[in-house]
């Protein structure tokens, strides 16, 4: 990784007696990490979606942070916004991505006072125009912008070596989609040599499945012409304004192919969905892989225990578990307890969170540090629609909110949402029905 990761290093002088050194960098990296994430619902009530904990031990930013310094980048700018405390942590001076440099490295970039104005990021390119000083300040020859929210493995060295194969002024990287998946995206219409003609951002009726990744290599004096010139545009967006801009104008805009696994978790089916992917026999996705690891902070806690009457069947167990009960097709995060004679279906139950003795949960995911209490069934019931919010709550699902609590010898049905520390008269009965939800805390789940 070391070796690897000196490639796009440039030049760095640096003079005393107050002259300012000049810094040059072959490709920079802008993450975009901002995000809300409301698709996630409840999960993402408190946290920023790149935050979000995935395959028990990582963090959704985590994989394009390690594309990044497996692919030799070694200077990236991550734009945080929403929540931002989790992830800034997390990140901290970027250590386990060997990112803790002199000259580049990690830095986090959120919305700051400036002399004449003070504004939030409105859109993915005018994060990116708020923060031209710090691209100025390495004076790149190219600048790649990246999504904080995707799963994916990608050598962005290989889609530079294509860039400038084509003499590019910008290229994206794409990957085809099924053709009645197509209208979520932006799709392009390439002609023979890959140059992009059309470019629609989700259209109705898609007439190409090849799909923008929200992935982009610029040409920095490219890229900083078209920020300066759209900087008035309200909520200024790559896919909306940035690209349309410039293939109207006649710029070379590329598209590369990209044919390997890569997964938007934005939905809470999909993030279910990838997850128990990771646990297949043959994974399509595989963690494991020594020749493009992916690296996380590593928190400094014992092993797994696994007690001698526990079950467990294709599962990831995270360290510091406490298994007691029966686990199978689940994501257990670092430092879950199971209890005694509970049993855990195709569900994901994130780190910290502790479920007591005679509790059955099925295909739920409960982020961290939730506490479910003894002799509970989630899960159950028939399935109906969401009533709060049924494009978000689907799939029979139960969703529950990190530091939740749910009391003794309660029945939850599916598609439903709990947050916040509920007590046993929340739920008459003592059931949660399907399709309803229980929200204690937070303003913006």
């Amino acid at each position: 990784m070391q070796e690897r990761s000196r490639k796009r290093v440039g030049v760095a002088k640096t003079k005393k007696q107050g002259v300012i050194h000049v810094i040059k960098k072959e490709m920079i990296a802008m993450l975009l990490a901002g995000g809300q994430g409301s698709r996630l619902g409840v999960l993402t009530a408190s946290i920023a979606k790149p935050a979000v904990a995935f395959g028990g031990k990582y963090r959704i930013i985590d994989f394009p942070l390690s594309n990044c310094i497996n692919s030799g980048v070694d200077t990236v700018g991550v734009l945080t916004q929403y929540q931002p405390l989790r992830l800034n942590t997390h990140i901290g001076i970027g250590i386990p991505w060997d990112l803790d440099r002199n000259v580049g490295g990690v830095s986090i970039l959120p919305p700051y006072e400036k002399s004449t104005n003070s504004e939030w990021y409105t859109g993915t390119a005018n994060a990116i125009y708020q923060n031209l000083k710090y691209m100025e300040y390495y004076n790149p020859e190219y600048v790649l912008i990246l999504g904080g929210d995707h799963i994916y493995k990608m050598d962005y060295e290989s889609m530079l070596e294509f860039h400038k194969q084509k003499k590019a002024d910008i290229t994206l990287a794409t990957i085809p989609v099924p053709i009645e998946e197509a209208s979520r995206f932006g799709v392009v219409i390439t002609d023979v040599d890959k140059r992009i003609l059309e470019f629609e951002e989700k259209p109705p009726q898609p007439r190409s499945n090849l799909a923008s990744m929200g992935i982009y290599i610029f040409t920095w004096k490219i890229l900083k012409e078209a920020l300066i010139t759209l900087s008035e545009q309200k909520g200024c967006d790559f896919g909306k304004h940035i690209i349309p801009y410039c293939h109207e104008r006649g710029d070379r805009v590329y598209a590369y192919e990209y044919n390997g696994y890569w997964k938007d978790v934005g939905t809470l089916q999909s993030y279910w969905e990838s997850n128990m992917e990771l646990i297949d026999l043959i994974p399509e996705f595989n963690l494991y892989e020594e020749f493009w690891k992916i690296y996380t902070k590593s928190d400094v806690i014992p092993p797994q225990y696994v007690s001698e009457n526990s079950v467990i069947e294709r599962a990831i167990i995270g360290e510091g578990a406490e298994i007691y009960g029966q686990v199978y097709n689940s994501v257990i995060g670092p430092g879950v307890v199971i209890g005694e004679n509970s049993i855990v279906r195709d569900s994901i139950i994130m780190k910290g969170t502790v479920i007591g003795d005679n509790t059955i949960v099925n295909k739920a995911i409960i982020a961290e540090k939730c506490f479910i209490g003894t002799g509970c069934e989630l899960g159950v019931f028939d399935e109906v629609p969401n009533s709060w919010k049924p494009d978000i709550y689907t799939h029979g699902m139960v969703t529950i909110g990190e530091n939740s609590i749910v009391p003794d010898r309660v029945r939850v049905g599916k598609n439903t949402a709990i947050f916040g520390g509920t007590t046993l008269d929340d739920y008459p009965r003592g059931i949660l029905a399907s399709g309803e939800n229980i929200i204690k805390a937070g303003d913006r789940v």
